[in-house]
């Protein structure tokens, strides 16, 4: 097993915060951070000597031990999604999501049940995934009850007014970086369900990043069963928002044969699997993978990314872009990508 003096950082997580003072300084801080959490709790850290802790976007995940029970201690850099996921967690309870044990807010430090790092629902078949997740998204859709936890969250509606506003404007200042009827058809969504989504008294508990490298196996149960979701943005509003990420991820499983009718086919697989309208997880995932776009088209080495938004962005209003690479040679989220995109 290794001491705390021992745990080291892994480099894709220093090199993505090394960029920045504010990050720079959080790196600095991180052993400080995790050697109190450890003491604080009373933990021992469960790693081999050499190996590297576990980590996502935007935290380090060290797998400990406290009186001999698993458990793995997080530590995220400090930002919205991060003080928030607390809260979330909360409310679940270890139903349908990782059990919270401890929390500090202060450090942005939980201390969670320990899962499977090394099985989640990225490997297993689409078609086990559909009802994992459709099982899932029905125990984590929770209503708004009397618990403080919920005035911690934004609405999904008030998202899509803000959309309303900054997606013209962006789409201006970046060039007009796509067709202009690809963003109308996302103000369309934003304007319609924004509005709808304020009075239709529908709201529960949104898991936004609910995708297959968020779901983990419980130890010991089988492939079937025993999932939990980890890492949650969490937001109140209409569940279908939260059907997005599975559509922009494993797009090479999609069939080679009619790959575009296949991300309708899965979008209307998923929904059904969890009660939603697939028709509104439709115009969701059109409005967020828009915004995705965006966000790609300002940023510098993102063609891949950019290509990938804006094929499933078209292909979910029903005519996919020219221009763009096959679907099957769209990389993947995180996959380093240069392609070129001209779409037409």
């Amino acid at each position: 097993m290794s001491s705390p003096a021992e745990v080291p950082i892994p480099p894709d997580l220093s090199r993505r915060y090394s960029g920045s003072s504010a990050g720079r300084a959080w790196l600095a801080s991180l052993h400080g951070l995790i050697c109190g959490r450890l003491e604080r709790w009373e933990l021992e850290v469960d790693l081999e000597p050499g190996q590297l802790p576990w980590n996502g976007h935007g935290g380090v995940v060290v797998p400990v031990t406290r009186e001999g029970v698993p458990a793995a201690l997080k530590v995220a850099y400090p930002h919205d999604e991060a003080r928030v996921e607390r809260f979330a967690l909360r409310l679940w309870d270890g139903h349908g999501a990782v059990r919270l044990l401890e929390s500090d807010a202060g450090t942005c430090s939980m201390l969670l049940e320990r899962l499977d790092a090394g099985r989640s629902l990225q490997e297993v078949p689409l078609e086990t995934a559909v009802e994992v997740w459709g099982g899932l998204t029905r125990q984590l859709s929770l209503a708004p009850d009397h618990r403080p936890e919920w005035q911690e969250f934004d609405h999904v509606a008030a998202r899509a007014e803000q959309w309303s506003d900054d997606l013209p404007a962006d789409w201006e200042q970046l060039g007009r970086p796509f067709p202009r009827w690809l963003l109308e058809a996302a103000l369309e969504v934003c304007q319609t369900r924004g509005a709808v989504g304020r009075r239709a008294g529908t709201d529960v508990l949104v898991n936004t990043d609910f995708h297959y490298l968020n779901i983990l196996a419980r130890p010991g149960n089988a492939w079937s069963d025993g999932f939990a979701a980890i890492d949650p943005q969490p937001m109140i509003g209409e569940a279908e928002f939260t059907v997005a990420p599975l559509l922009w991820n494993r797009i090479r499983d999609l069939p080679r044969t009619d790959p575009q009718q296949g991300l309708l086919d899965r979008c209307r697989d998923f929904s059904a699997a969890a009660g939603l309208d697939p028709e509104i997880a439709r115009q969701w995932s059109l409005a967020r993978e828009v915004e995705n776009a965006l966000s790609y088209a300002s940023r510098a080495h993102h063609g891949g990314d950019l290509a990938r938004s804006l094929w499933v962005a078209s292909t979910l209003a029903g005519r996919t872009l020219e221009g763009l690479p096959a679907a099957h040679d769209l990389p993947a989220p995180g996959e380093a990508a240069g392609l070129a995109v001209s779409p037409s």
